[in-house]
């Protein structure tokens, strides 16, 4: 039966491929309670949904629309930023994670780093001196004998 409805539904959408994705759209939308425009007859949503693709019972604009926003990434803004904003933009956020309060990192320059611990060096490190190790139990004398 599925068959007969893929050939009724490439007379109006010719090709298979947006055809897949639009009736995988619409059976999406019936899965999660969108309304039936055809009786359901025991069949399944993606059947359903070719069957109303067939019949012209779907706005294919609406479906095309919806399978265009659900595999965008983001969002088109209104207006869009010109190149200096968007990096002025990004460099603020760099500069906000970093930690170098509003400054970007070329004006924060060598002291934006003055209160890390230690240096960078190509001395080696200066070795450290053995602790003195604290007598056990064993080896304190009593103080109540």
């Amino acid at each position: 039966m599925a068959r007969v409805t893929v050939e009724d539904c490439i007379v109006k959408i010719p090709n298979r491929f947006e055809l897949v994705m639009v009736a995988a759209q619409r059976s999406r939308e019936l899965s999660v309670g969108g309304e039936l425009t055809i009786e359901r007859d025991n069949d399944k949503n993606p059947v359903v949904a070719l069957r109303e693709i067939a019949e012209g019972t779907v706005d294919l604009e609406e479906l095309g629309t919806a399978v265009i926003q659900g595999m965008q990434k983001h969002v088109d803004v209104d207006e869009p930023m010109d190149e200096n904003e968007e990096l002025l933009a990004v460099e603020d956020a760099i500069s906000e994670l970093a930690g170098f309060g509003g400054a970007t990192p070329t004006e924060a320059g060598a002291g934006a780093f003055s209160g890390m611990v230690g240096e960078f060096t190509d001395e080696p490190a200066p070795e450290a001196e053995p602790a003195e190790a604290e007598p056990s139990d064993e080896e304190q004398p009593d103080a109540d004998v």
